[in-house]
């Protein structure tokens, strides 16, 4: 009977332990969770929706920082708190308030990238809220090399300054 307790355990584990993905690309996990009584409870509606996960910055030059707001919802009946707002790396910065989105009504994630590094990139943001819910933010785009200067060296410039 113990054998059969665990494997059946270690089966459903391992069952819900794979993340299914949505179109989106956020981890969906399962709709239930189990109390210390051992019953499972349906768990609480998403209430976080985003106006849109991506953003492309397209080409940016290299040295200047790029930022984007997204638009969050709160879909639900009770204010929404934002746990956590984290960014993959150090080149990409995250900004948000702090204080509670009222049942319907709207918050921005402000995402700052510093564009230090010439190239293409995709950088992602996680979005920790009612404690253990998750959302991702994608931004991408690429950085190209600034010129030295504002404008081309014009050859003629000191032609005109020898003839005057």
């Amino acid at each position: 009977m113990k054998k059969i307790t665990i494997a059946v355990f270690l089966f459903v584990t391992a069952h819900y332990a794979g993340a299914q993905t949505t179109g989106s690309g956020d981890a969906t996990p399962p709709r239930l969770s189990v109390n210390t009584g051992g019953t499972a409870l349906p768990r609480p509606a998403d209430v976080l929706q985003l106006k849109e996960n991506l953003h492309n910055f397209g080409k940016i030059p290299q040295g200047r920082p790029a930022t984007y707001t997204f638009e969050i919802v709160n879909t639900g009946s009770v204010p929404l708190r934002l746990d956590n707002v984290q960014a993959s790396c150090g080149c990409t910065t995250p900004v948000w308030s702090r204080e509670p989105i009222e049942a319907g009504g709207t918050g921005n994630i402000q995402v700052g990238y510093n564009a230090y590094g010439e190239g293409s990139f995709t950088k992602t943001v996680t979005i920790v809220y009612n404690t253990s819910q998750t959302k991702t933010l994608t931004i991408t785009g690429e950085v190209y090399k600034a010129p030295a200067t504002s404008a081309p060296e014009n050859a003629s410039v000191q032609l005109l300054k020898q003839i005057n």
